[in-house]
């Protein structure tokens, strides 16, 4: 928790999203990746191939756009950069990591925005002319901050909001897969608690009951292991995959 909350105090952010609570959502995933690092690094492997299948499928390479692009922990930024003459990292917050990361590649650059807020404004602007777009285990994190902002002030918050988020960005890449050369989709969609003998003692809708096409991928994400929120119980994510989600829509 101590490192957390350093890095939610270091971190960079416009303060309404301070004070919306973006900065301390990206210091808690922060520290927990630090934390999980062996249990996470199958999935963040997987991820990345998955990002650099859908970029060398991608013919026409002027401008690849990341969503949610984070830590960069599963996006490979060197095949981007090599291969797209601009990239733009679009997220809430750009911890410290990513930004002197990114001070490798002159083609490469940060973009601020409140992606739970849809296609508005800058976004639009973002994505117009992008060849490639990625949206990197983004899906499901984008109702968390909205929601624990209601209950943070023991308010209700607006019925069926996590659902309405979780639809709108769907809808938005449906848009931009018209437009795009491709877009690639990754995205847990349910978790499971499981105990040591294996068993799922209970599980959690992470896409508030939308189904998603077959993914071309799919795998388990050990996103809390033994020890981390308990001594007998671990948190699994199942994972789906689209390196070219017009076509898994199709």
């Amino acid at each position: 928790m101590l490192l957390a909350g350093a890095l939610s105090l270091l971190n960079p952010a416009p303060p309404r999203l301070r004070r919306l609570g973006y900065v301390r959502q990206s210091g808690l995933l922060h520290a927990r990746s630090r934390r999980c690092r062996a249990a996470w690094a199958p999935h963040l492997e997987a991820a990345r191939g998955i990002v650099a299948a859908a970029t060398e499928a991608t013919r026409r390479r002027r401008h690849a756009v990341v969503l949610g692009s984070g830590l960069l922990d599963d996006v490979p930024l060197a095949i981007l950069a090599g291969l797209f003459e601009r990239v733009s990292l679009v997220d809430a917050v750009h911890p410290w990591p990513t930004r002197l990361a990114v001070r490798r590649y002159r083609n490469v650059g940060l973009r601020t925005a409140e992606i739970s807020a849809g296609l508005a404004g800058h976004w639009t602007e973002i994505c117009a002319e992008a060849d490639l777009i990625v949206s990197a285990n983004l899906l499901s994190q984008l109702p968390i901050v909205p929601l624990d902002y209601y209950e943070a002030r023991g308010c209700e918050a607006p019925p069926h909001l996590g659902r309405h988020i979780i639809e709108t960005h769907l809808s938005a890449l449906d848009a931009l897969a018209l437009q795009a050369q491709r877009v690639c989709l990754i995205t847990d969609t349910v978790q499971r608690d499981e105990d040591c003998a294996g068993q799922t003692t209970a599980s959690l809708d992470l896409l508030f009951g939308i189904a998603l096409p077959r993914p071309e991928a799919a795998w388990d994400w050990e996103i809390a292991p033994f020890g981390e929120i308990g001594p007998r119980h671990r948190l699994v994510h199942r994972v789906h995959a689209y390196p070219d989600w017009r076509a898994a829509r199709a």
